[in-house]
C-alpha cells in the first residue's frame, strides 16, 4: 500500500527532529554526524598543530574562534553595524549612491538588482556579465499573492523581526516601524517582476543578451554602462539579462518617486543579511523569521553558529580537510571506478534505445563520452583561499570587519573573471557536503565526499543495496545531463540544441507525462507542482531504472535490497512549515513521493514484491513512464 511507509516503520516512529532543524533525514543524519566529527575536531585543534604547509586551515582555526567569541560579541553590540547604518542613511539621492556604487557592490551591500560573472552559456569556455533580479523578503513572489496566507502570516514574522532589529540598532519605536513598512512597500514593487520558483528552475529562459546601450535604457537614475566598467574594468560588447521582464520595469520601480522607499529597503536588506555576525541578542531575534519559515523549535546553540558561521566563510578549507583526513585517495579511486561503471550502463542503455534516431543517439553518447567527474574533493584547493587572511583580532567588531573584508575578495574575483577562460576544476560544493550534482555549463557531474557513506554507499552493504543508493544517485547525476534542462546543453557546456526535431518534439511530450504524474500529487496539506520538479524527478527516473540494469548485472543480485536501499536513502521527517516551504520553491518533489512514485515505473519493482491490481502500489503498465 505504502512501500516508502513500509521499508521506513521503525525510523519513521523512532526519528526525532534536532530542535535546531527543520527537518531529520537520511541525507541530514550525514550532516549532524559530519557536524560533531568537525566540531570536535576544531575543537581540540590548536593553530599550532597545523602544519605549515596548509596555512588556509590556520586562517580557518582563527576566525573559528572569532566567532566564537560571544563574550566580545555581545560587548562590541551593535557597533561594528553603526557605520554600514549611516552608510545607507547619508544616501541623498541616486547621483550620490551612483558615485560609490562600484564599491557598495564590491563589499556585498544591498541592491535592488543583481550584478554577475558566470559562464557564458553560448560559449562555455569563457566567463560572461550577467544581470539578475534582486531576492525578494519572502521566500518566493507566490507569497505575494493576495490569497496566500502563510505569505501574510511570514510578512507579520518578518516586519516584527526588522523593527525590534532596528531598536536594538538604536531606532524609536515609530521610526523603527516607518522604516520597515516602507521597505515592505518597496519589495512588494519588485515581486511581481520577477520570476517564480517554476520560472527560474527553466534554464532556456536565463540566456537573454542585450547590448549595454539597450541595458542601459533599463534605467534613467542609474548610469549601468559607468558602473559595469568600473565593475570588470572595461566596457564589454553584452550582458546576459536572466529576468528580462524586471529590468523591463525597472525604471518605474528605482525611480525619484520611491528613493525614500529604496533607502529604507536598502536599509532592512543590510542590517538583516549583517546580523548573524553581531551579538547574541542580534543573533536570537534575526533568527525569528527563518525559524517562521521553517518551522524549528530552536534556534542553533551559540557555539554550532559559530562554526556553521566560520565553516560556511571558509567551506572549500573544512572540505578539503574532511575530505583528506575521512575520505582518502583510495576511497576517491574506488568511487570514480564506481562512476565510470555507471556512465558505461547508462551508455549500453542510450545504445538501445528505441524513441531516438541515430543522429540523436550519437551526440547523446558524444556527451556521455565527453561527461567530466569530479569525486571525493578537489585536486587542488581554491587559490581564492589564499587571500583569506584574519586581521585586526583586537579590534572592535573583527568579526564583521573580516567577515566584510572576505566578502570584498569575493567580489573582486568574481569580476575579475569576466572574459576570462572557465576554470573547470573549480568545485561549487565543498567535500564535506552530503550532496551532488550535475553542471550543465561544464557538462560534469561531483560527488562530494561526504555522501559517499551509508546508507548510501558502504562496504558493509550488499551491492545491490550500494545500487539502490549511490550507485541511483550516481545514475540519477548523469540523467541530468538529459532532463529537460541538461538537454538543451551539447557535450561541451553550450546552450544548442543538438536533437532532431522529431526526438525533440518526443522528449518533450515524454517530460509532460512526467509532469503529469507528479502534478497535483497530495502532500503537507497542499499539492506538487509538476513543472517545478520535472527535472529533477527525470533524473529520479532515469537514475534508478540505470541503477537497477547495473545491479541486475552483478553476479549476486537481490532486488528486494536495491528498492528498500532506494526508498530507506529518502526516509524524512519535517515541520509542516518546512514541507509546505519545500514544496513551493524547491525543485525537488517531496522525498516520500521519490521514493514511492518512482519505483511503480519499474516493471521489477512488481515481480520483486509480488504487486497486484489490488495494491495501492500498482500502476497499469501503459502508465508506467519510462525516459531514459
Amino acid at each position: 500500500d505504502d512501500f516508502y511507509e513500509a521499508v521506513n516503520t521503525e525510523w519513521l516512529k523512532t526519528a526525532e527532529i534536532p530542535a535546531d532543524k527543520p527537518a531529520i533525514a537520511s541525507f541530514l543524519e550525514l550532516v549532524n554526524q559530519i557536524e560533531i566529527l568537525l566540531m570536535d575536531d576544531f575543537d581540540k585543534m590548536t593553530v599550532e598543530e597545523v602544519p605549515e604547509n596548509i596555512p588556509e586551515l590556520k586562517e580557518f582555526l582563527h576566525f573559528y574562534r572569532l566567532a566564537a567569541d560571544f563574550k566580545q560579541r555581545d560587548l562590541d553590540g551593535a557597533s561594528p553595524l553603526l557605520p554600514y547604518i549611516e552608510k545607507v542613511e547619508s544616501l541623498t539621492d541616486f547621483s550620490d549612491w551612483q558615485n560609490q556604487l562600484a564599491d557598495w557592490i564590491l563589499n556585498g551591500l544591498p541592491t535592488p538588482f543583481s550584478l554577475g560573472v558566470d559562464v557564458d552559456m553560448k560559449n562555455a569556455k569563457m566567463n560572461t556579465l550577467f544581470a539578475y533580479a534582486p531576492s525578494l523578503f519572502l521566500p518566493d513572489k507566490t507569497y505575494y499573492e493576495a490569497d496566500n496566507k502563510s505569505g501574510k502570516q511570514l510578512l507579520q514574522v518578518f516586519s516584527a523581526m526588522m523593527i525590534q532589529l532596528l531598536e536594538l540598532s538604536g531606532k524609536n519605536k515609530s521610526t523603527a516601524e516607518k522604516i520597515v513598512s516602507e521597505a515592505v512597500a518597496f519589495d512588494q514593487l519588485i515581486a511581481p517582476y520577477v520570476k517564480n520558483a517554476e520560472e527560474s528552475a527553466d534554464y532556456s529562459q536565463v540566456y537573454n543578451p542585450q547590448s549595454l546601450n539597450e541595458f542601459q535604457t533599463h534605467s534613467t537614475q542609474l548610469d549601468l554602462i559607468r558602473l559595469i566598467t568600473e565593475l570588470v574594468k572595461e566596457t564589454p560588447e553584452q550582458i546576459i539579462v536572466a529576468e528580462p521582464v524586471f529590468y523591463d520595469a525597472f525604471d518605474k520601480i528605482v525611480s525619484k518617486e520611491n528613493f525614500s522607499l529604496l533607502k529604507n529597503w536598502l536599509l532592512v536588506k543590510t542590517i538583516k543579511g549583517l546580523s548573524s555576525y553581531l551579538s547574541e541578542e542580534y543573533r536570537q531575534v534575526s533568527s525569528q523569521y527563518n525559524q517562521a519559515l521553517s518551522g524549528s523549535k530552536e534556534i542553533m546553540k551559540p557555539k554550532k553558529s559559530a562554526y556553521y558561521l566560520a565553516a560556511n566563510t571558509f567551506d572549500q578549507v573544512v572540505g578539503d580537510y574532511y575530505g583528506h583526513k575521512y575520505f582518502g585517495e583510495t576511497a576517491k579511486k574506488d568511487v570514480h571506478s564506481m562512476v565510470v561503471q555507471m556512465i558505461d550502463v547508462y551508455k549500453h542503455r542510450l545504445e538501445k534505445n528505441t524513441w531516438l534516431n541515430k543522429e540523436t543517439r550519437e551526440k547523446a553518447i558524444l556527451k556521455l563520452n565527453t561527461l567530466g567527474i569530479q569525486v571525493g574533493y578537489p585536486d587542488e584547493l581554491n587559490p581564492l583561499y589564499k587571500k583569506f587572511k584574519i586581521k585586526d583580532t583586537q579590534k572592535n567588531g573583527a568579526l564583521l570587519s573580516n567577515v566584510m573584508n572576505f566578502t570584498r575578495i569575493r567580489q573582486e574575483d568574481n569580476f575579475a573573471k569576466w572574459n576570462q577562460p572557465v576554470d573547470r576544476s573549480l568545485w561549487e560544493m565543498s567535500a564535506n557536503t552530503v550532496n551532488a550534482y550535475y553542471h550543465p555549463f561544464y557538462n560534469m557531474i561531483v560527488f562530494p565526499a561526504a555522501i559517499l557513506q551509508a546508507p548510501f554507499y558502504s562496504l558493509e552493504q550488499n551491492t545491490s543495496e550500494n545500487y539502490g543508493g549511490i550507485g541511483a544517485v550516481i545514475a540519477h547525476e548523469i540523467s541530468h545531463a538529459f532532463d529537460n534542462n541538461g538537454a538543451l546543453f551539447d557535450e561541451y557546456g553550450n546552450l544548442n540544441n543538438w536533437w532532431t526535431d522529431s526526438d525533440l518534439q518526443h522528449f518533450k511530450e515524454l517530460a509532460q507525462t512526467m509532469i503529469d504524474q507528479f502534478n497535483d500529487l497530495p502532500f503537507a496539506g497542499q499539492t506538487v507542482n509538476g513543472k517545478l520538479t520535472v527535472s529533477e524527478n527525470i533524473a529520479d527516473a532515469g537514475g534508478l531504472s540505470c541503477a537497477l540494469e547495473a545491479a541486475k548485472n552483478e553476479k549476486e543480485v537481490d532486488l528486494s535490497s536495491f528498492f528498500k536501499n532506494w526508498a530507506t536513502i529518502w526516509r524524512t521527517k519535517s515541520a509542516p512549515q518546512y514541507a509546505q516551504l519545500l514544496l513551493s520553491i524547491d525543485v525537488h518533489a517531496p522525498a516520500k513521493l521519490r521514493a514511492n512514485v518512482q519505483v511503480k515505473n519499474l516493471d521489477e519493482f512488481y515481480s520483486t514484491f509480488d504487486i497486484t491490481k489490488k495494491d495501492a502500489m500498482y500502476l497499469a503498465p501503459e502508465e508506467r513512464i519510462h525516459i531514459w
